[in-house]
């Protein structure tokens, strides 16, 4: 590979740098409004209160197995004998008290009634009608579950920004809790700039491009739990981008630009927002997704300004745009995906320059090593390069080309199940 890399130095924000000043600046003037939805429709909303168990969970000491509870609190001997004196099953409790000598047929969940101490598993019994004898050597351990094993009345089950999850939900069903208080999710509003653009499915002229970045961005963002409540294609006209954005600001609680932000002479989006709000800064040290801008339209709606190249968008909008979305829903800690260490499958070329974030796809080796394979052009106009990506791979600026076996950090595009 000969010549110097890369067209552009080492300009603009570090990524990790981007995302702080980002974050910061939302921090102070995030609003959040909340609204109490039944359990069921809570899930991947973010937790507006801490909420509380109101009793004791199960409530009552239970059987964890099914066999035979006993009137005493010590551990049996083998040929020790009981007499029964009924049975407890779950949700049909055994009416009276046990003393020692008696027992009961008990099942897995039943309650243990006073003065049971002990749960015999029903493998080691040799029963009779009225009566039943330790056959086999018990274990130290009674087999019981505690009145307060899931919680005890008034522990903290959430608290206020956790972003619910099934397990999350189960136990709070499991603890009586019907409704919750949830955030709102923020309304996007989405603007997709270009004189080339032209909808999928009509007749494309002559150097035009099917827009396809609001239909990557909008099924991205569903993925992550996201929707774009206004969607706008517009040419670059100033007079009518400035409209739009007006528009989305004043019906959105965000604004996502694509396209338009960086220096060519039709790229209208980042003067139009500095003239109606503030630009904090644009530019990124990162490939792909340098010409990214951050701002405000007005004093309160955030604008987030996206590549028009459709994966850089897609890649600046994972590691900058979806943090903040999380922020601004009021989750406490912003979710970012898990970095894991693997090795290059294959060859990767590439010229030093600004740190890559290369998408790949995660193979395990038969000795079980992590491998990350890449495959094809990594350009930030093929959408290919995202089909099937399970990683990002975190390639250093001054990295040149890499051999296989080489060690790179990546992050792991997977999401968690509870």
């Amino acid at each position: 590979m000969s010549g110097t890399a890369e067209p552009y130095g080492r300009e603009g924000l570090p990524l990790d740098q981007a995302r702080q000043q980002l974050l910061a600046s939302l921090g102070s003037k995030a609003q959040i409004d909340a609204e109490s939805l039944p359990l069921c429709e809570c899930m991947g909303r973010v937790n507006a209160v801490a909420t509380t168990a109101t009793a004791d969970v199960p409530g009552f000491r239970a059987s964890i197995m099914d066999g035979y509870a006993l009137g005493q609190a010590h551990q049996p001997r083998v040929g020790d004998r009981w007499s029964l004196q009924g049975r407890s099953a779950a949700g049909a409790p055994f009416p009276g008290a046990l003393k020692a000598g008696e027992a009961i047929r008990i099942l897995t969940g039943a309650p243990l009634p006073t003065g049971a101490d002990w749960v015999l598993p029903q493998e080691l019994i040799d029963a009779s009608d009225d009566t039943i004898t330790l056959a086999r050597e018990a274990s130290a351990s009674p087999w019981i579950r505690a009145a307060d094993e899931e919680c005890r009345s008034g522990t903290t089950l959430l608290n206020a920004g956790v972003r619910l999850g099934a397990a999350d939900l189960g136990r709070l069903a499991g603890c009586g809790i019907a409704t919750l208080k949830v955030n709102r999710k923020p309304r996007i509003g989405l603007l997709v700039s270009g004189d080339e653009l032209v909808p999928p499915g009509e007749q494309r002229p002559e150097g035009a491009i099917w827009e396809s970045n609001s239909t990557l961005l909008e099924a991205m963002l569903h993925q992550l739990g996201y929707g774009i409540h206004h969607k706008k294609v517009e040419a670059d006209q100033p007079d009518a981008l400035r409209q739009s954005l007006h528009e989305l600001a004043t019906r959105c609680d965000v604004v996502v630009t694509t396209g338009g932000v960086s220096a060519g002479d039709t790229d209208w989006i980042r003067p139009l927002v500095a003239e109606l709000g503030d630009v904090q800064f644009w530019k990124l040290f990162l490939k792909p997704g340098r010409p990214f801008a951050f701002g405000w339209i007005g004093n309160h709606v955030p604008f987030f300004g996206l590549p028009g190249n459709p994966v850089a968008a897609a890649i600046t909008a994972l590691q900058l745009l979806w943090p903040a979305l999380q922020q601004l829903e009021g989750q406490a800690v912003v979710e970012t995906f898990p970095r894991i260490q693997v090795e290059l499958a294959n060859q990767y070329r590439r010229r030093p320059g600004r740190p890559e974030l290369a998408r790949a796809r995660l193979d395990v080796a038969d000795d079980g090593r992590l491998l990350a394979r890449i495959d094809g052009s990594q350009a930030s106009s093929r959408i290919g390069s995202l089909q099937g990506a399970d990683l990002l791979l975190e390639i250093p600026a001054d990295a040149g080309p890499l051999e296989a076996g080489s060690l790179l950090w990546a992050q792991l595009l997977r999401r968690s199940l509870f």
